[in-house]
């Protein structure tokens, strides 16, 4: 058997779409599992569409979920150029453009565009040229004369009205359409540049590839490759059509979702593995219905036949469990080094800031919900005093206020503000009354952070915020339930 190499092939025009990057995945695993090579090729034949920040993107992404190119226009691995536009240069495309002409299997059209406007046919609800075939009958003298004058053209394939066309598809299985339903393609557009059809199949097969992924809204296209194949005379890589993936209301995920690209996503604070990982998942799955993978354990595990055909769900509430579980495993370090700058937004006191850090991290799912669940050590908010009022705490404004009158003293005389020696003084107090724990320290905690749900409890918030602002929240405490009660 040949070496397995597997191409991603994106076109530099904006931000890597979510399903650009599970091809790219797709793609790169593929190839890794069977100790192949992964190919990064630019195809920026769409010139109108083309920047070059978008390239940088490209890079960036790639790097950034670990999926390492073996060869690229950064990494020759002998096949280059590696971008399209490049292999331009050299008359590479037209060059095989030509060998088909001369082969019978493609020719040079002159039409212009009022021409093949009447040419237009409504099918389906879409205007649709079906192209006649017109040039296809110019004598040899008739074209020369044509090339001579400088008269634009294209080449097109010459695909028979008659029979049918059969690829395989490792997913879909085999897949026959009538050759009458096939137009004659551009292969050369009249700018000089090959179409991405064209482009595709010279490339693939001059760069030794053994297995395209592309997304299934590409099978209709599938049938006019083969037809390439066949007359060049050239052996067919292994197809892998992916499904569609949706939203919610099972629509094709678009930009208006606010979530569709990789980098929409980094800068709403997932992380890069957990984003890798969830993609996998949108229509592939693993035998053991496992859902946490490493990228080396996805090398290990993936298996492109068990890819799905129906169409994947974009689940932002799985997606955000899923990064949950990432933050929650991730190295203490890494961690507070991603967390920090989200609270640097919010906190501007000086606090422990790796304390408050670690009191949220079991609690987020991404990391912007840092700044909701900490914005009361900042500063105390405005609250209702019925949050004093817990039934199962059996605490209510009347013992409150009591409560509070009582520790304040205490806050006030305590020096040490550790866990210790805060949690000392709230045992002592409430061994000394002999009321359940919550009695004294729901009160505490309602006062001193204002809010019915904390990242941690009394003792933690105590600690942080220390003695003067403690003191200062529980008189403030003490004046509400005064003026309530």
């Amino acid at each position: 058997m040949s070496k397995v190499r597997t191409r991603f092939a994106p076109s530099p025009t904006g931000r890597m779409h979510v399903g650009n990057l599970r091809t790219a995945l797709y793609t790169y695993l593929i190839a890794k599992h069977e100790g192949g090579d992964f190919v990064l090729r630019i195809e920026d034949t769409d010139q109108e569409r083309f920047f070059d920040e978008a390239l940088e993107i490209i890079y960036r992404t790639l790097d950034k979920t670990g999926l390492k190119h073996d060869e690229g226009p950064d990494k020759d691995g002998g096949y280059g150029p590696y971008i399209q536009s490049e292999r331009c240069k050299s008359g590479l495309y037209m060059k095989y453009a030509k060998e088909l002409i001369e082969k019978g299997e493609a020719y040079y059209c002159f039409c212009d565009k009022e021409r093949l406007e009447s040419l237009k046919q409504n099918i389906g609800g879409k205007e649709i040229v079906a192209y006649d075939k017109h040039c296809l009958h110019l004598t040899k003298e008739e074209i020369e004369a044509n090339l001579a004058a400088g008269k634009p053209y294209v080449i097109r394939a010459n695909v028979p009205n008659e029979g049918v066309t059969t690829f395989h598809d490792e997913i879909y299985g085999d897949i026959s359409q009538p050759n009458e339903e096939l137009d004659d393609m551009i292969l050369i557009k009249s700018d000089g540049y090959p179409t991405y059809n064209f482009a595709n199949v010279i490339d693939d097969h001059l760069m030794g590839i053994t297995h395209v992924v592309r997304g299934n809204e590409y099978l209709s296209s599938a049938p006019k490759y083969t037809r390439l194949y066949q007359a060049f005379g050239w052996e067919e890589p292994k197809y892998i059509h992916c499904p569609l993936i949706t939203n919610e209301e099972h629509q094709k995920l678009s930009k208006r979702s606010g979530h569709s690209s990789y980098e929409d996503l980094i800068e709403q604070g997932f992380l890069s593995e957990a984003v890798v990982n969830y993609v996998a998942l949108l229509g592939w799955s693993p035998t053991d219905n496992r859902e946490i993978f490493s990228l080396e354990e996805l090398v290990e595990n993936f298996d492109y036949h068990h890819i799905s055909k129906s169409p994947a769900v974009f689940d932002i509430v799985k997606l955000k469990w899923m990064n949950g579980e990432y933050i929650k495993a991730m190295d203490d370090e890494a961690y507070y080094e991603h967390a920090l700058p989200v609270i640097k937004e919010v906190i501007t006191k000086d606090y422990d800031l790796k304390k408050i850090a670690d009191l949220v991290k079991t609690r987020i799912e991404i990391f912007p919900e840092i700044k909701e669940k900490i914005d009361f050590f900042e500063e105390l908010p405005e609250y209702d005093i019925a949050m004093y009022t817990h039934k199962k705490m059996k605490t209510n404004s009347e013992n409150s206020l009591q409560v509070l009158k009582d520790m304040l003293p205490r806050l006030e005389q305590l020096e040490d503000y550790s866990h210790e020696g805060i949690e000392d003084v709230c045992k002592a107090y409430i061994a000394e009354k002999e009321i359940k724990n919550g009695v004294c320290l729901w009160p505490l905690r309602t006062a001193v952070s204002g809010k019915q749900m904390t990242p941690g409890g009394a003792y933690e918030i105590i600690e942080i915020i220390g003695k003067d602002e403690t003191i200062a929240r529980v008189k403030k405490g003490i004046e509400l339930l005064e003026a309530a009660v």
